[in-house]
């Protein structure tokens, strides 16, 4: 056999391998969510290094713009991530939902688990009541803030704190903390996870949009209030939430927040629709959404078809609840 031949060969070899390299990488991403009718569908995937191996940024944006839900697979090592002392390198699969989800500058999205209390694994729950608001950007940056519930007095005041050494976890980059010894801590952070996956289902029908005064700029209140009498759910977008939580800058970034709702009324006369929201979560828009001293908190909503927001906020440092209002521009997915 001549070498020409044999190193088209390998040539040929070298280039199937790539293929069935990149195949296996979408496989990853989409293949298991084709069966079954699984309405989960993976649009966005990072490695240990946070690099793209597939779908898009752009695909995860418009996914999110859509209202659509969003879980996110991560994998990690026992002995790395939840027992260094251990000898045991199982690997664990964790899949999280995403309730409270942000799409800020129409481009990048960012989102909070806003029901997680801390799980210490694999026995309970962890040593304070607390909730744990992590919060994970698609770069793969991620974020924790922790209230805690248990009624304990702080040691110290809101600001800027000390990072901790996680020399015995490696794969653990701390970028800042904020307010330890308060009854609300921060961090943000990075974790290597092996992998990231992202998850949407994105079967979301949006059938009313209008401006901070109620004016209607597509859809109508009669749609809304027809399909939620017909048993479907309710999700909103409320555009620039958070603008009185930035800083001295007074720089707000266009943003809007996705929050589901519970109950819902529509006067059939007026023509007027409202809802409460799930618990969420508000944080200082930015690229990428952190968190940082006295700019985040939590709490509920009362959203209206005129505009009208009614928010029943908790401030995480008294855990005392602060009652304000405003009118934003909404949009209003039913399904």
């Amino acid at each position: 056999m001549s070498s020409k031949i044999r190193t088209r060969r390998r040539l040929m070899g070298a280039g199937l391998g790539t293929l069935m390299s990149s195949a296996l990488l979408n496989i990853g991403c989409w293949g298991k969510t084709k069966k079954e009718n699984n309405p989960w569908k993976c649009v966005y995937e990072l490695n240990e290094s946070r690099q793209l191996v597939a779908g898009s940024e752009k695909e995860l944006a418009s996914a999110i713009g859509r209202g659509a839900d969003l879980r996110i697979r991560t994998e990690f090592k026992n002995n790395e991530h939840i027992d260094t002392s251990s000898n045991n390198p199982e690997l664990i699969q964790e899949v999280a939902e995403f309730a409270g989800t942000y799409l800020v500058d129409q481009r990048w999205v960012a989102a909070i688990m806003t029901l997680r209390q801390p799980i210490s694994l694999p026995n309970g729950f962890g040593p304070r009541a607390s909730m744990s608001f992590f919060l994970y950007n698609q770069n793969g940056q991620q974020a924790i803030a922790r209230p805690f519930l248990d009624g304990q007095k702080p040691t110290n005041k809101p600001g800027p704190s000390d990072v901790e050494d996680h020399s015995e976890m490696p794969k653990l980059h701390q970028l800042d903390s904020w307010d330890k010894g308060t009854n609300a801590p921060s961090r943000n952070f990075i974790y290597d996870f092996d992998l990231f996956r992202f998850f949407v289902r994105d079967d979301w029908q949006e059938v009313l949009s209008h401006d901070a005064e109620g004016k209607i700029l597509s859809g109508s209140q009669e749609t809304l209030g027809q399909k939620v009498a017909d048993g479907k759910e309710v999700k909103i977008a409320i555009k620039n939430l958070c603008s009185d939580l930035d800083d001295d800058s007074n720089e707000v970034i266009s943003h809007e927040v996705f929050v589901k709702t519970g109950s819902c009324y529509y006067y059939t006369k007026q023509k007027l629709f409202i809802a409460g929201t799930h618990p969420l979560v508000r944080v200082k828009a930015a690229v990428p959404v952190q968190y940082k001293t006295q700019a985040w908190d939590f709490g509920w909503l009362m959203a209206r078809t005129d505009g009208f927001v009614a928010r029943l906020l908790l401030n995480p440092y008294t855990l005392k609840f602060e009652r304000s209002e405003g009118h934003y521009s909404i949009r209003w997915f039913v399904r």
